[in-house]
């Protein structure tokens, strides 16, 4: 089983991950995009990821709006499977700008 992260080093990835912030038991990012198909392209390749990583986010779409949730859910918590489901997602909005 994963392992949840410190505090510690749950500051140091919110660090490195500024728009991302933590609620609760997850880490937790909104955005928003230009249009409604931009927001859809962003889900289906955060999907893509997602399936490759067998790690899967939360993901409210509400119109151009996107709030990711990464959580180990097994876990109880956040990981450093959540750390990097968020890199990546950060990677796939950074690609879109």
């Amino acid at each position: 089983m994963a392992e949840l992260l410190s505090d510690d080093r749950m500051t140091t990835a919110l660090g490195t991950l500024p728009d991302w912030r933590r609620e609760g038991d997850a880490l937790v990012r909104s955005v928003t995009l230009p249009s409604f198909p931009d927001a859809i392209r962003v889900v289906n390749r955060v999907a893509e990821i997602a399936e490759n990583d067998n790690h899967h986010p939360d993901i409210d779409i509400r119109w151009r709006t996107l709030t990711f949730r990464c959580s180990t859910h097994s876990a109880g918590g956040v990981t450093e499977a959540d750390i990097s489901l968020a890199e990546e997602i950060d990677g796939v909005l950074d690609a879109l700008s």
